[in-house]
């Protein structure tokens, strides 16, 4: 009986020597390549989840590739029987919000005024002339994530969204974190991380249904780790103390007068016009990178009298505090179990995945799970969900340990999905971060969880997050009823911003500079919120201690 492959949820019959790629050509589903199965553009990823030692060894071309990872095109099947399962980094649309709601600044209230404009039959940036044409203008803004991927397409003409997309990041084959990807850039020569990144990209590019020669602009804004490596710098000093980017660096020395960065299309590797202006936003401090200051523009944060909060939990959660008097940041460094990865059948919020659980009276498991289809996994909605339903069931204590003795709870009847006490420790550990940031950043603003008049949670995650399940558990403090606004993707928002009115990107570049970062690994008392938040109950009110 021949060996059964099913990749992004679709199955075949896969004869002894047949590569993934083509198991996944004969079902229709798209592995990205620009080589065409030479081995060479290093693009053809693909996550193995099931029966890694079903398939060939590691050819020479994937000796940059380690664990479940391999290039689709050089593995073959070497059995005659038995499953593998596997996945791109590609897997059609993630249900990540390309919109944004509740925010103060939002498209609908700006006017377009690009820095890109026709002058007659010219397109020119900031009045310099770089190209002759009678057709549109169209600019990208972008969300470099560590996990995720968001684009929107724009005309810059008339501020019209064109177009939008969404992806894994494909440099998840480097580490699930930015310190990974730190080390693995430093091991690697030759910016691998960032031809992959491009490659995926140009797909993307390419797939928008306009010309990719009609754009001209693209703002870029993700962590301080993301953004550097995406243009091309060392990040080498993100990764040793004080942790800061290479640009902060400069610009403390006098060098440069901003932290943004500024290349052109051709020298970023992408299909947009060669002398189109890519425009990397400015990081802030530290891991407090260019998409929280993204996130500060669309709360309008330069102009907010009130004392609000901004947390987009991920890989890499970035906290803000303030008002247009004081701003007070930090980056808690959560690690990606959040965001499905690290935990057994964890995955991102695709079709599939698990998004919210109920435990009925009889102690059934009610799932639901996006797509309405069965459940391939969960999502990291789902884990919070679980995890608060287990607390209130008495299921699970406020230490993480399953009460009824077994360490793994399975969530349906098939037995695909299911949960360890393992996975507790790696969402625990993730939750502890977050929570000692709020601790410090509260504690050093001089200001208690209920003084807080709005709290956003920006991102993904933070819209289709169950609040309720979330303060339960101490993944958020207990804000007043009311005062708690799930924004969405309050980054890819701001970097719309940027991207259509010059102003705000000037605004941008003003409340970069206007933040006080928080250094959670100096406070004297991190290491006790830390372990405090590693437990899973509501969280305390806010420790007034300053560093």
């Amino acid at each position: 009986m021949p060996a059964t492959l099913t990749i992004n949820g679709q199955s075949t019959t896969a004869a002894f020597g047949a590569t993934i790629f083509d198991c996944a050509e004969s079902l229709g589903v798209r592995v990205p390549t620009s080589c065409h199965k030479q081995g060479k553009c290093k693009e053809c990823l693909v996550e193995v989840v099931e029966g890694l030692e079903l398939l060939s060894p590691r050819m020479p071309e994937e000796k940059h590739l380690d664990g479940r990872f391999r290039l689709s095109c050089r593995t073959a099947v070497a059995a005659d029987a038995g499953a593998i399962r596997c996945h791109t980094m590609r897997r059609g649309h993630m249900r990540i919000d390309l919109s944004a709601a509740g925010l103060p600044q939002t498209l609908r209230g700006i006017s377009a005024h690009p820095p890109v404009t026709r002058c007659g039959d010219a397109i020119c940036i900031d009045g310099q002339e770089v190209d002759r044409s009678t057709g549109p203008i169209h600019g990208i803004a972008m969300d470099l994530g560590t996990t995720t991927v968001v684009l929107r397409l724009f005309n810059l003409e008339t501020g019209e969204q064109v177009a939008g997309a969404s992806f894994e990041n494909p440099q998840r084959f480097a580490g699930s974190d930015v310190m990974a990807r730190i080390h693995y850039d430093s091991i690697h020569p030759g910016k691998l991380l960032r031809r992959t990144l491009a490659g995926y990209l140009s797909h993307t590019i390419e797939e928008f249904p306009v010309d990719p020669k009609s754009i001209y602009e693209m703002v870029v804004v993700g962590n301080s780790t993301m953004r550097d490596l995406f243009f091309r710098q060392s990040v080498h000093s993100i990764g040793q103390s004080p942790y800061r980017s290479i640009t902060e660096l400069q610009m403390a020395e006098g060098r440069r007068a901003s932290t943004s960065l500024t290349e052109t299309g051709r020298r970023s590797l992408l299909p947009i016009h060669p002398r189109a202006r890519v425009w990397g936003a400015p990081v802030i401090s530290g891991h407090v990178g260019a998409d929280a200051a993204a996130c500060m523009l669309a709360a309008d944060l330069a102009h907010e009298e009130r004392l609000i909060a901004i947390m987009d939990i991920g890989t890499n959660t970035e906290l803000v505090v303030g008002n247009r008097r004081r701003i007070l940041a930090a980056s808690c460094p959560a690690g990606p179990a959040f965001e499905g990865g690290a935990i057994a059948c964890g995955m991102p919020a695709l079709d599939g995945a698990i998004e919210e659980v109920r435990i009925a009276a009889d102690g059934r498991f009610q799932l639901d799970v996006i797509g309405g289809g069965p459940p391939q996994g969960i999502c990291g909605s789902g884990l919070v969900s679980l995890m608060s339903e287990l607390v209130r069931t008495g299921q699970m204590n406020e230490r993480g340990r399953f009460e009824d003795g077994p360490h793994r709870i399975t969530l349906d009847p098939q037995g695909s999905v299911f949960f360890l006490e393992s996975d507790v420790n790696e969402l625990a550990q993730a939750k502890g971060a977050n929570s000692a940031g709020l601790q410090v950043v509260f504690g050093n603003y001089g200001i208690d969880f209920n003084q807080i008049e709005v709290f956003y949670l920006a991102g993904g995650f933070g819209r289709h997050m169950n609040v309720q399940a979330a303060t339960r558990i101490g993944l958020i403090p207990p804000i007043p009823e009311g005062r708690v606004v799930q924004a969405g993707n309050a980054a890819i928002e701001g970097a719309s911003l940027a991207l259509l009115s010059q102003s705000k990107r000037r605004e941008l570049e003003q409340l970069a500079r206007h933040v006080e970062h928080c250094r959670l690994e100096t406070h004297p008392r991190f290491f006790d919120f830390f372990v405090e938040g590693c437990l899973f109950k509501p969280m305390e009110p806010a420790h007034q201690v300053a560093e």
